[in-house]
């Protein structure tokens, strides 16, 4: 599976998590910086920011892709958008949550939002 990260490293256990959460190994993490200018255009941002993931066409549409979005959700919003056109489907998305009163503070994987079976639920409700 590729893990492409648009937010912050994961650590090791963060990345144990998403394998026991999913039953799939992490073959490849691909790290994109986000850091997006708010007063100009996000569309011509966003597409720099994709021209820097090393994957093909083919891959994008074959391979197991697993995504951290980014924190800022008019970001996000827009990359699920790209993603989907790009691999035909929502990609699954990583859910950190704070852990209850670390010290420093620290993040746990949640969950892993299968975005895809959400659109098709809602589409029941046409």
């Amino acid at each position: 599976m590729i893990l492409i990260n648009f937010s912050h490293p994961f650590t090791e256990a963060q990345r144990a998590q998403i394998v026991a959460i999913t039953g799939n190994t992490i073959d490849q993490t691909i790290d994109a910086v986000v850091q997006f200018d708010l007063q100009q255009p996000f569309s011509l941002q966003l597409a720099k920011l994709l021209a820097q993931i090393p994957l093909s066409p083919v891959q994008w549409q074959n391979e197991e892709i697993i995504v951290n979005p980014p924190s800022l959700n008019f970001i996000a919003v827009m990359l699920l958008a790209e993603l989907h056109g790009r691999m035909g489907y929502f990609a699954p998305c990583v859910r950190l949550r704070p852990v209850k009163d670390a010290l420093p503070p620290r993040f746990e994987v949640a969950e892993i939002l299968n975005l895809q079976a959400i659109r098709e639920n809602a589409r029941k409700s046409r």
